[in-house]
């Protein structure tokens, strides 16, 4: 296993390999990108559906399939959003998107092999750019691209996502190297990788630990997430919404799980590397159906490091203590960063309180009661030292 064969980087992680900012699409997506960039002021005239219906089908299917990944997955950043503004910009979301919506956003889709409306790798992992191009990729020198209201609440929160996903590409690459360290049982090369990860998780807590400073819990409820829900066991949409237009779904309404940030691929790569299970529950049905909303090489680096790695039967057999510490070491830091997820759920989520279609404190922007299953998780992921 290398990173590079999953379009991935030390530096980077997940994060896309390019910045937004410098790919240009053909001038058939012009109206839909000036739409996208003045999503703010067409969802704050109240009638955002109006002038989202004037867009024309760029009629795509053929360049969905041909076009260079880049500017697929920049596409597909611009049309999620502006679906998930046509379905929740007003206050009671429609049983149709139109056809001048839905047949872009599921050719781009089917090229990527996910779901046409917005997954995370569209609202964080592509949709950011460094403001001087020679600094690094750290909280002072980035920006989010593609908006819905704007603000400095919606922007922080998905720029502190894209901090938390560069820095884990130190947990990412190291997690490769063990996974041949361990099969040559190299204790002490695989006891230095371990504590090079801890170090990573202690700057990511960093930038996790800084979401309140410029992203408000009250802000986040009402003006950022309401944007960013699904369709699945969503009461305000009824079993779905129907994509008109589009042959294979044909009238049947589509219940696809909104963007969340379980679709980040960072915990469940450790899982696969420390080789850490969970019971079933809801929780874990709906985290494993998650798994197919990930890019594809995303989920493929997921599966190849899951099958690939006996780090848990090294450490476990040897003899050596300080090996035995490291590795549970990170093993809390897994466990801690799920608490820290909790924290915030509760504070942003769980404690808010409104009336907005579809935005409901108790269920998550994918569909389920978070709360209960993330602390269950959190125990079992703590629960399996060595």
């Amino acid at each position: 296993m290398e990173l590079k064969d999953y379009g991935m980087s030390r530096e980077r992680g997940f994060l896309s390999h390019y910045e937004i900012d410098q790919i240009a699409l053909p001038r058939q997506f012009d109206p839909a990108v000036e739409a996208a960039e003045n999503l703010s002021g067409l969802l704050t005239t109240g009638r955002v559906r109006h002038w989202l219906d004037q867009i024309p089908d760029p009629r795509i299917e053929d360049w969905a399939r041909e076009a260079a990944e880049e500017e697929v997955r920049t596409a597909m950043v611009h049309y999620s959003f502006l679906v998930q503004a046509y379905v929740w910009g007003e206050p009671d979301p429609p049983a149709c998107l139109p056809a001048n919506l839905s047949r872009p956003i599921v050719a781009i889709a089917d090229r990527l092999g996910q779901a046409p409306l917005l997954p995370y790798s569209s609202y964080v992992l592509d949709n950011w750019y460094r403001l001087e191009k020679s600094g690094p990729i750290d909280l002072d020198n980035i920006a989010m691209y593609q908006n819905f209201l704007g603000g400095a609440d919606e922007n922080w929160f998905v720029l502190v996502h894209v901090a938390i996903e560069a820095e884990a590409g130190v947990l990412l690459d190291n997690a490769v190297k063990l996974v041949a360290v361990a099969r040559q049982r190299d204790e002490v090369e695989a006891e230095r990788l371990l504590k090079e990860m801890h170090d990573a998780w202690e700057r990511i807590y960093g930038h996790f630990a800084r979401m309140p400073e410029r992203c408000d819990p009250y802000v986040y409820f009402h003006r950022v997430r309401p944007y960013i829900h699904g369709w699945a066991n969503n009461p305000a949409l009824d079993g779905g919404l129907v994509y008109e237009g589009v042959e294979k779904f044909g009238s049947t309404p589509q219940a696809f799980r909104g963007q969340t940030g379980s679709q980040s691929s960072i915990v469940p790569s450790m899982d696969a590397l420390f080789q850490v299970g969970h019971s079933d529950d809801p929780l874990k049905t709906f985290l494993d159906e998650l798994h197919h909303y990930r890019p594809v090489p995303h989920r493929r680096f997921i599966e190849d490091l899951a099958a690939q790695s006996s780090l848990r039967d090294f450490v476990s057999t040897s003899g050596n203590q300080a090996l035995k510490d490291a590795f549970n070491a990170c093993l809390e830091q897994s466990a801690r960063f799920r608490t820290r997820h909790l924290e915030y759920a509760a504070s942003y989520i769980n404690k808010q309180a409104g009336s907005i279609a579809g935005n409901d404190p108790d269920v998550g922007t994918g569909g389920t009661p978070f709360m209960r299953y993330l602390k269950k998780h959190r125990d079992e992921n703590r629960a399996q030292t060595v």
